[in-house]
């Protein structure tokens, strides 16, 4: 079996020099690399990775948290991670998290903390002061995107601009009878994504002199089907019927939609609808949407990690401290002015 020893002798270097140019710990030369790097293919030499986290202290690994897998957006956000990783010569660990429960907890008091991950990307995660602190007592970097992290390194869009920017196109179309399908718990948690997104639209709502009934902000989950549930008691209840809707995701609104079909009401002449997302399915349902760009959202996740554990030169300030992740309203036929 082709040892370190072997390959620094075919390539003409000591044994420290050939174990920096393969495991990346420290400078070597280019030409050295490469010297190096022919020699260990021509034997079949590959390095350890145990073995060079023995000395390095580093696994080249990183943990991803993620609350679905199963979900579009958090599926191209684990996508644009996984290949930023693999670029960089990372490996990454996956753990779909619970709301709570013992299961949520050994993550963070055991998978995370004590086994061997170099640092720690949270996508879409509400975390508790303890897990951050979990993870800070053993040095392990942690950067949120979108969700809560205290101190940590947090990326996201500014979601209450969000909730703001799609509830001023359907005002600005003459709309004033519009209803927001929020996400679950989005009155009882202000600061996660839903809650953020129904502030900007009861932010745009009040600019404009509206107030919103009770009865037009319907929370649910932000799913395909919660959305058809959700608006099928919106647009069905006895009464004045919206003439527009904001619904917090683009998977919300596409339910909304099914919905409105399902009650014979003419789109959008009668009803106009407009997401958050930018899904992959927004332009074949028509769907007007602020598109957000989750696979970029989690390359950046991952040049934060990198930058945190100092690899390559480290830019001043980090994304994190600067101005939120761009989006862009998209504007398609599901919305259109309001009827007369």
């Amino acid at each position: 079996m082709a040892a370190i020893g072997d390959v620094a002798r075919l390539a003409g270097v000591s044994k420290a020099t050939a174990s920096r140019a393969l495991t990346g710990n420290g400078y070597v030369a280019e030409e050295t690399r490469r010297r190096v790097e022919t020699a260990a293919a021509e034997i079949g030499y590959i390095a350890s990775p145990d073995a060079a986290s023995l000395v390095t202290g580093r696994t080249k690994n990183v943990g991803v948290v993620i609350p679905f897998v199963n979900r579009w957006f958090f599926g191209e956000v684990l996508e644009g991670i996984e290949r930023a990783l693999l670029t960089a010569g990372y490996d990454l660990t996956l753990y779909n998290l619970s709301d709570s429960g013992p299961d949520r907890a050994r993550v963070f008091e055991f998978f995370l903390a004590r086994k061997r991950v170099d640092a720690v990307i949270a996508v879409g995660v509400d975390l508790a002061e303890h897990e951050v602190a979990a993870l800070d007592r053993r040095e392990k970097p942690l950067v949120c995107l979108g969700g809560t992290g205290g101190t940590a390194a947090r990326l996201s869009v500014d979601d209450r601009a969000v909730g703001q920017l799609a509830t001023e196109h359907l005002l600005h179309l003459g709309h004033t009878r519009i209803a927001h399908l929020a996400g679950a718990g989005a009155s009882e948690r202000p600061d996660t994504v839903q809650g953020l997104r129904r502030h900007g639209f009861l932010d745009a709502m009040g600019a404009a002199g509206h107030d919103p009934s009770p009865a037009d902000v319907v929370e649910t989950e932000m799913t395909m089907p919660g959305g058809y549930r959700a608006a099928l008691q919106l647009l069905g209840h006895p009464g004045p019927r919206p003439t527009a809707v904001f619904a917090a995701s683009d998977e919300l609104a596409f339910g909304a939609l099914r919905a409105a079909e399902r009650l014979g009401i003419a789109m959008p002449a009668e009803l106009s609808v407009v997401g958050v997302d930018g899904h992959e399915y927004a332009e074949m349902f028509d769907l007007t949407t602020v598109e957000q760009y989750p696979g970029e959202q989690g390359r950046s996740a991952v040049g934060v990690v990198l930058r945190l554990l100092g690899e390559g030169a480290v830019a001043d300030p980090l994304p994190d401290s600067g101005a939120p992740l761009p989006t862009r309203l998209v504007v398609r036929a599901s919305t259109t002015a309001a009827p007369r």
